[in-house]
């Protein structure tokens, strides 16, 4: 569930900014507050709820699993936004593109087959002490 969200949220959340934005004029750091004034249009504050829920969801994943575990989750996304940028946002996407996002998922594919934890083993002193306690 939490890795489907880390998938997920972030995007969706990058389509509804890529959406927004294509709606704003060219927003530069000379004029601060044509940025601050994006912030608060729907499509872009919707994309921002959904990034945030992405980053709540990847610090639980990573409070559970490794980080070699997570990030390939991540890469899952690669294909909800080539699909949302194809269909929704109707942007071409190049065969290399799609070649790279295929092999992007044959990746993650190894990746998963593993263990999500590292194991690793107790350092000598703690073996002493659970063999005391053991005892």
């Amino acid at each position: 569930m939490i890795l489907g969200l880390v998938a997920i949220c972030a995007p969706i959340g990058d389509s509804c900014l890529a959406r927004g934005m294509t709606a704003m004029p060219t927003i530069t750091l000379a004029h601060p507050g044509s940025l601050i004034a994006a912030v608060f249009t729907p499509w872009i504050a919707l994309g921002i709820a959904l990034l945030i829920g992405f980053f709540a969801s990847y610090l639980t994943a990573l409070s559970w699993a490794d980080l070699t575990f997570v990030l390939p989750a991540t890469a899952l996304g690669n294909v909800v936004i080539a699909l949302l940028a194809r269909f929704w946002l109707q942007e071409a996407i190049s065969l290399e593109r799609w070649a790279g996002i295929a092999l992007i998922t044959l990746g993650v594919g190894f990746v998963a087959q593993g263990p999500s934890r590292t194991e690793h083993p107790a350092p000598e002193a703690e073996k002493d002490a659970e063999q005391e306690v053991e005892a």
